[in-house]
């Protein structure tokens, strides 16, 4: 019995029998974990490895929960995005015991990726409506190892210019204790902009302040603490220390006095923020089965001489379901309130940016102190393939590529005080659409999606997400 998995392989236990003749036929006895050995690491630390795995030497398994056992340590140890394959193989001993032998190949972890990307909020928004503007191009490199000590920790440099300038760096150190529970981070970033979003129109696009020189100028400082006792759980606790500054001209009356409040061009303030973090599914970046959250509550300056002053808190829930027959469904909530309701603008911003955003809906944003979305899809598993690659390269041999045909529904409501309503403000929105997704190496998932909304406004819309 073998417990084997590449990237969205076969996700089903069916595949892992226990054969009687090697357990014996009461499967309610108990296999001792005599040894369990890690192969095919050069970089990764074996005990960020064993970390991971639900069970430890010395431990005992029932023989009726060995499949299940083995396919949640596989998910788990893949889950760390570190390997390209992960399989686990058990070998009987004599006196009841058993090792656990744990093969990983590991992904290729550091990037000096030249960088060259539009700096609109989607592909369809530079494309539409910039007409594919080459001047609205950040370019540059971003050096990023994710796995720079070989303890799941992440380097990242960024070095961009263009129609954006970017210089920062971050830190992630997970596994900092000898228990392997406590973690850190650090972080700062200068980033300069030749446009701000400083409002909002009634019809719900976005207006840019843009004179061509560079408009809005913002420094970052980051430090954090992470706690990880169990496997599928964290808390994260944030200090950041922001100081922001516009052009003198967006805070006057013929733009927006608000973007900032009462005028101003600069502001710094603190963040204090704390979020737990939940996953429990087969694959963390393109979940099939299982379930995801998280919390968020942060307090954002103090609001001394009428400066910036919020609370908020925010929190998802996602559900994945495997309805058998390579066929999956999810539902996913996410919510978000800010207090007090009355923010500057560089506070409002609900849906439409990120993920939080109604498919169809891309060319819009909606502006609030609350916004609620739910997001349902079912999907259909139509082909996997692996296809060898054509360098001989120790780290990657073949190439994935697994394709769902997909059909969606959205529906979404943001609230916001009469002082800045739009049009999709305070009702409810509500969206739908068909698609496939194009996953393939290192879980890149290609989105290709034909949305409408409520308007009976209908497109195709191409969006990329995962990867490197």
């Amino acid at each position: 019995m073998a417990v084997h998995a590449t990237a969205q392989t076969n996700d089903s236990l069916a595949a892992y029998s226990v054969k009687p003749a090697l357990l014996g036929t009461d499967t309610s006895l108990k296999l001792m974990v005599h040894q369990i050995t890690v192969l095919g690491n050069k970089k990764t630390k074996t005990f960020i490895i064993l970390r991971e795995i639900q069970f430890i030497q010395g431990d005992s398994i029932r023989i009726a929960d060995i499949p299940k056992q083995l396919e949640l340590a596989r998910e788990h140890v893949y889950n760390t995005t570190l390997f390209n394959e992960v399989s686990i193989e058990p070998t009987l001993m004599l006196g009841n015991r058993i090792i656990i032998t744990v093969f990983v190949k590991e992904r290729w972890y550091l990037y000096p990726l030249p960088q060259f990307q539009p700096v609109d909020r989607n592909l369809n928004e530079w494309v539409v409506k910039y007409k594919a503007d080459f001047a609205r191009i950040k370019y540059g490199i971003k050096f990023i190892d994710y796995n720079f000590t070989g303890r799941r920790d992440i380097l990242k440099i960024y070095l961009l210019n263009g129609y954006t300038r970017n210089i920062s760096f971050n830190y992630i150190q997970p596994f900092s204790s000898k228990a392997l529970k406590e973690g850190f981070s650090f972080g700062a970033g200068y980033a300069e902009s030749r446009e701000v979003g400083y409002k909002t129109s009634y019809n719900n696009k976005l207006l840019f302040y843009n004179n061509g020189n560079f408009v809005n100028r913002n420094f970052t400082a980051t430090a954090g603490y992470s706690f990880r006792k169990a496997i599928k759980s964290r808390h994260l606790f944030t200090v950041a220390y922001t100081h922001t500054s516009i052009n003198d001209s967006i805070a006057n009356a013929v733009y927006n006095p608000n973007y900032l409040k009462n005028g101003a061009t600069k502001r710094s303030f603190i963040d204090f923020t704390y979020s737990y973090r939940y996953a429990n599914v087969n694959n963390i970046i393109y979940p099939l089965k299982g379930v995801t959250g998280f919390i968020t509550a942060s307090k954002r300056g103090f609001g001394f001489t009428q400066g910036i002053n919020m609370f908020y808190v925010e929190g998802a829930y996602n559900k994945y379901i495997d309805l058998k027959k390579n066929w999956y469904a999810s539902i996913q909530f996410n919510g978000k309130i800010k207090l007090p309701f009355d923010q500057p603008y560089f506070n409002q911003r609900a849906l439409g940016y990120g993920d939080a955003t109604l498919r169809g809906m891309e060319y819009y944003v909606v502006d609030g102190a609350a916004y609620g979305l739910i997001k349902y899809t079912l999907k259909k598993k139509l082909l996997h393939v692996s296809i060898p690659f054509p360098f001989k390269l120790s780290y990657l041999t073949n190439i994935p590529f697994t394709i769902y045909a997909k059909t969606f529904a959205d529906i979404g409501y943001a609230y916001n005080i009469k002082t800045y309503d739009t049009y999709f403000n305070n009702k409810f929105l509500y969206t739908k659409g068909f698609g496939i997704d194009i996953i393939t190496l290192y879980d890149i998932n290609l989105k290709i999606e034909y949305s409408f909304n409520q308007l009976g406004q209908k497109g195709l819309f191409l969006q990329t997400q995962g990867g490197f």
